[in-house]
């Protein structure tokens, strides 16, 4: 790039410190980089085993539920299921990483007049009690990787962003 100046001190002493300036400014974004590349791995790293163990959790939940509906009743199966008394609250926030804002999340159960679950046990088979225990148990890992893999989207984003400047 070429610029047209007065061949002064003065205009000499202005260019040296905007080019101060700009290596300064060049190497703090390439240090932004790095610490973003650092923690972007690591939140891939992260987000693979969280996958993993969803995904094993929910596999298992599914094979619950479709032995039980080999040994229930349509009927039954729909009439167990359509009724809980599990309350799920989910709580949104937002987190700050790397001047990114990420959203968080938090579950909290709350369980109505007594614990257990929302059926009766004559008609309904072991196997659909432990897939829903197993669901119950699978939220918070399964909101804890939307977060990751949301973290992991922006993070790109902004990688992208940076390496641009």
């Amino acid at each position: 790039m070429e610029l047209h100046v007065n061949p002064t001190r003065m205009e000499l002493g202005k260019l040296k410190k905007r080019l101060q300036v700009a290596k300064r400014g060049h190497k703090l974004l390439k240090d932004k980089l790095e610490e973003m590349m650092k923690q972007f791995l690591g939140l891939v790293e992260e987000n693979r085993h969280l996958r993993e163990t969803v995904e094993e959790s929910l596999s298992e939940v599914f094979k619950g539920f479709l032995l039980a509906r080999a040994q229930m009743s349509p009927e039954f199966l729909t009439g167990a299921i359509a009724y809980s008394k599990h309350k799920l609250t989910l709580e949104a926030g937002i987190q700050r990483r790397m001047g990114l804002e990420v959203p968080s999340f938090k579950i909290t159960s709350a369980v109505e007049a007594g614990k257990g679950l929302p059926y009766g046990l004559a008609q309904t088979s072991s196997e659909l009690d432990q897939a829903i225990l197993l669901l119950l148990d699978s939220f918070g890992p399964l909101l804890e990787l939307s977060e990751v893999e949301k973290a992991v989207e922006l993070m790109a984003a902004e990688i992208e962003k940076t390496r641009r400047r």
